[in-house]
């Protein structure tokens, strides 16, 4: 299979992922209970079409354990408004190879968040991804997103060809080396993606951090999502 048909593919399974039942269109609500919410009692007090999981995150002040819920709704307003993904034609070029330098220990970046009003988070970064772009030395971090390295990245298309906040990208090995050890890496930048708070204002996505935004247009991947009939996430 060409690399072209392999990208075709992917695009295939994204629609695939985020129309799903859980998948990033669908979600309707993200709640904070404090305690551990009652699943049953909550799902009881949603639509019949809808699906009820838990959440967790630390509080950006006290550091403590947070507890949520998320519903998500097969019968979701912006599944049913749901176009397309647009993305750019597949470009090899934009295929790069660089390294993955392992730290010491879990080092942590603090990364902004989209609805967390200028805090930030510390998320664990595990080592530094370094190459070379057009006679430019690039040192940028991706954290750990439960065993893969995903990328937070910005570049000049944002807000004009692509979402406004950055994209997604999930870091590949060249080799056979096993997650968090020093080696090659890929970045195809093909597979960019628009991350969840694209689909649904009930994310929170973190935000590239400095290092990881790029002083050129990345025009490979996903641009943005196309609703119908001019439908907003933020109004929904």
């Amino acid at each position: 299979m060409s690399a072209s048909d392999e990208h075709t593919r992917w695009q295939l399974g994204r629609r695939a992922a985020v129309t799903a039942p859980t998948g990033n269109l669908s979600l309707v609500e993200t709640r904070w209970t404090g305690a551990p919410a009652d699943l049953a009692a909550v799902q009881a007090d949603v639509p019949g079409t809808a699906t009820v999981t838990t959440i967790q995150r630390r509080d950006i002040s006290a550091g403590t354990v947070e507890h949520g819920i998320r519903v998500w709704d097969a019968a979701a307003p912006a599944l049913a408004s749901f176009d397309r993904i647009d993305t750019y034609a597949y470009d090899p070029a934009w295929v790069i190879e660089a390294q993955f330098v392992p730290v010491a220990g879990d080092r942590t970046v603090p990364f902004e968040h989209i609805r967390d009003n200028g805090g930030t988070r510390d998320l664990v970064v595990p080592g530094d991804i370094v190459f070379t772009l057009d006679g430019r030395d690039y040192r940028l971090a991706a954290f750990d997103d439960g065993g893969k390295l995903l990328l937070v990245f910005g570049d000049e298309t944002n807000g004009a060809e692509t979402y406004g906040s950055g994209r997604f990208l999930f870091v590949q090995r060249a080799d056979d080396g096993e997650f968090g050890a020093a080696g090659t890496v890929v970045l195809d930048f093909n597979r960019a993606f628009v991350p969840p708070c694209g689909f649904s204002a009930q994310y929170n996505c973190p935000l590239p951090p400095a290092a990881n935004r790029f002083p050129l247009p990345i025009r490979a991947g996903e641009k943005n999502v196309v609703f119908r009939d001019g439908f907003d996430i933020y109004a929904a």
